[in-house]
């Protein structure tokens, strides 16, 4: 499995995690895009695995 997949222009990193079936796929991904993240299902050997990203919005600096 790769750990990073480009769709596109845009990069996504795996979840670490295989599922059984595309609707266990599907469900983790609604759970993502709740989060706000864009995702991606991808069918492979005889499993199925979600890759994710999310875009950067606001940076938060530490004070020094």
């Amino acid at each position: 499995m790769n750990l990073a997949r480009m769709f596109g222009n845009e990069k996504y990193m795996w979840d670490g995690e295989t599922y059984a079936t595309r609707k266990d796929a599907e469900a983790k991904q609604d759970e993502y895009r709740e989060a706000e993240f864009q995702t991606q299902v991808v069918e492979a050997d005889d499993a199925f695995l979600v890759y994710t990203r999310r875009v950067v919005t606001e940076v938060v600096a530490a004070d020094a």
